[in-house]
């Protein structure tokens, strides 16, 4: 969650002396001093703790971190001062705001400068050609699969690239969707310009505005002369990551930008024509947005010229075998193991799965698997205990070599599934004196062991 936005939040050293970010219970999942000689504070021993532990003499009340997590408020060029749990104390320039997902709070952070800095906030990694543009953007090559669904998405990219006209992806979360806006930009005559990706809802609609259109010197407190994305994008693509989070009237303001391809700094009166291409994605379906009144519908008119769906991995699963083997090659190199595949029981969970999480948590499972695999075939074992219970394993009962019940292969799931239950009932039934306390330790009625007897001819 939180950590999605690390990589945007916390590469800001050109910028601020110190970052922290905490959860919505108040503890530090990030600490970031850059200035250890100025804030003697042991980073490593600082995650999971409690902002009050950290800083005893910071007042709940007061504290500009709680007020975002608890009420989502932004506090800009706030300066106090601090004390850690060793003693040392220190003065700092703040900037804090609330960061969301789905448009629900999960955690703040807090961008710190100490007053020997000039510092202004519109110098905050977070905008605009702070942004570490990525070096290498993926193409449609990247995307793996042979699936009708996979050759369908390749074929659309392809034909979107030869225009500029806005685009609109529709894709459940973890389906690949900047991946997809990226091969559209490398695909287009585009390609040699640059690519900046926003995510719309990890930030308040003050600051992106902001980062949109950039600032004027004297426009508020602290700002500085600074162009936003629209300007920095000039001539190349923009990609809006959760469309529906951003705030409706900042959609308006969006609206107007793309009707006209001119941009107005806050606090500036001249406008600035800009040439960008926007691809804009949400996680739920456009309509569904329009109707709870998170994406205006003339936006989604002007975005939605061109609409692209990304089929979620339950309905590709034909493409399960070529991502094994590319993941599996990924974390070879990255791990400098030497896995071959995943046993035939392994790949059968793979297509019965639903993949809520999609290619992400499978990525994610193929990777705590090389971390938990001693051999060179990735088995049940190496699963983590949340997949294995959707199909009511777990991991003692595989791993116990001296158990009665340890799973043989039987040529499908359901096949193999029905000898385990098979296995378990007759232990049940021979361990206990009645078929009462039999069903009892199986948490099952005696009328349910009464069917599953007959099922099993036992």
């Amino acid at each position: 969650m939180i950590e999605e936005y690390l990589d945007t939040i916390t590469n800001m050293e050109n910028y601020a002396d110190g970052i922290i970010v905490i959860d919505q219970e108040a503890k530090v999942v990030y600490i970031r001093q850059f200035k250890p000689d100025l804030s003697p504070l042991d980073e490593r021993r600082a995650i999971g703790k409690s902002i009050f532990e950290i800083y005893p003499t910071l007042n709940p009340q007061t504290s500009t971190l709680i007020a975002a997590i608890k009420r989502g408020e932004t506090t800009m060029n706030n300066q106090e001062t601090l004390t850690t749990s060793t003693g040392e104390t220190f003065q700092i320039i703040d900037n804090t705001f609330p960061i969301k997902q789905d448009n629900q709070i999960i955690g703040a952070v807090s961008v710190a400068t100490f007053p020997d800095k000039n510092f202004t906030v519109s110098g905050i990694n977070l905008y605009s050609d702070a942004v570490p543009q990525v070096k290498d953007l993926y193409t449609v090559e990247d995307i793996i699969g042979r699936s009708k669904e996979t050759q369908d998405l390749r074929i659309q990219i392809g034909r979107v690239s030869t225009t500029s006209s806005s685009v609109l992806i529709y894709g459940s979360t973890g389906t690949g969707k900047e991946m997809v806006a990226q091969s559209i930009h490398s695909a287009s005559e585009r390609k040699n310009k640059k690519f900046i990706s926003q995510n719309c809802a990890a930030i308040p609609a003050t600051l992106l505005e902001s980062i949109f259109f950039g600032t004027v010197k004297g426009a508020y407190t602290g700002a500085e002369n600074k162009a936003g994305i629209f300007e920095s994008a000039d001539g190349g693509t923009i990609f809006l990551d959760e469309i529906n989070s951003m705030d409706i009237n900042l959609q308006a303001k969006l609206l107007r930008v793309l009707e006209e391809r001119k941009i107005t700094r806050i606090g500036g009166v001249d406008p600035v024509s800009v040439n960008v291409r926007i691809i804009a994605a949400t996680n739920k379906r456009p309509s569904l947005c329009i109707q709870d009144g998170t994406l205006r519908p003339d936006l989604f008119y002007r975005l939605g010229s061109v609409t692209i769906d990304v089929p979620d991995l339950k309905d590709r699963l034909d493409d399960l075998p070529l991502l094994t083997d590319y993941f599996i090659s990924l974390y070879n190199t990255s791990m400098h193991k030497q896995i071959t595949s995943v046993s035939k029981e392994v790949m059968e969970i793979f297509k019965t799965y639903a993949w809520p999480g999609n290619v992400r948590e499978f990525r994610n499972i193929i990777e705590g698997a090389f971390n938990l695999c001693d051999g060179d075939v990735i088995d049940i074992g190496s699963l983590p205990s949340y997949l294995l219970s959707e199909f009511n394993l777990t991991k003692p009962e595989l791993e116990d070599e001296d158990a009665a019940e340890k799973i043989l292969w039987e040529g499908s799931l359901k096949s193999t599934m029905d000898a385990y239950e098979k296995k378990l009932i007759q232990q049940a039934v021979s361990s206990h004196k009645s078929l009462t306390a039999a069903a009892d330790y199986l948490g099952i009625t005696r009328q349910s062991l009464n069917q599953k007897l007959r099922k099993y001819n036992l």
